[in-house]
């Protein structure tokens, strides 16, 4: 980064998979519960996966339709980004992550769409570059 920070998110978790997380304005605010799918007991809460999906599907989002607007593309009211985050092991140990994003844009042509889709991943979403080489990402239109 050049160094012009023009935002930062501040946020505290307390007690890990199985605490609470809480925004420096108090605007986010969870319990946190380990899935089941990890061993845990499930229920009321989120998780660090659900928090990353959403950040991700609306940055994702955030990216295309910035594309668009440059490219003079009209998205349509149902354009939308679903984000899937999966967890599991890593050979080396420990856990990793992989996402499947799932962009619909409303209006789109498919080759157009996918021409959108592929200018916000490699050149504007921030967590594209973030991931890019660290996580398995896959892109597929719906």
């Amino acid at each position: 980064m050049t160094g012009n920070v023009l935002y930062t998110a501040t946020a505290t978790a307390k007690g890990g998979r199985e605490g609470h997380i809480r925004s420096s304005d108090g605007v986010l605010e969870a319990n946190l519960v380990v899935p089941k799918g990890l061993g845990g007991p499930g229920g009321a809460g989120t998780n660090p996966e659900q928090l990353f999906a959403a950040g991700y599907a609306a940055c994702f989002e955030g990216a295309v339709r910035f594309a668009a607007r440059q490219a003079g593309v009209k998205l349509g009211p149902d354009t939308q980004v679903t984000a899937h985050v999966g967890i599991g092991p890593r050979e080396a140990g420990g856990f990793q992550i992989a996402v499947k994003l799932e962009p619909h844009l409303d209006g789109v042509d498919p080759t157009q769409a996918q021409d959108l889709v592929n200018t916000a991943h490699e050149k504007i979403c921030p967590y594209s570059h973030a991931t890019r080489g660290n996580v398995e990402v896959t892109i597929e239109l719906v």
